[in-house]
């Protein structure tokens, strides 16, 4: 199973208009830093929005609100998991 996350965007290199480019954004979300592209998102997001990011990709942009609410369901179902099922995987298809 995959599972797409929000994260803040901190960095934006790029530019929506120039697919010669890379389109990457650096994001955050609870100390996890990553590189991601943005060339498949629904709107280009700035500095301070938030990203649902799935494969390396942002695919949707969200308002904070939004974010923030699935962030703390997200952390509500992993609260819940057997101890040691994040770090191994559950056992099903990726």
């Amino acid at each position: 199973m995959c599972l797409a996350v929000p994260m803040k965007v901190e960095q934006i290199e790029g530019d929506p208009d120039d697919f010669t480019r890379d389109q990457i954004a650096v994001v955050t979300m609870d100390g996890v830093r990553k590189k991601i592209r943005l060339d498949v998102v629904d709107r280009w997001p700035e500095v301070g929005d938030y990203v649902i990011v799935h494969a390396g990709f942002a695919i949707h942009s969200l308002v904070e609100e939004e974010a923030r609410r699935n962030i703390e369901l997200i952390r509500e179902m992993a609260s819940h998991m057997p101890e040691g099922i994040l770090l191994h995987g559950g056992g099903g298809d990726s």
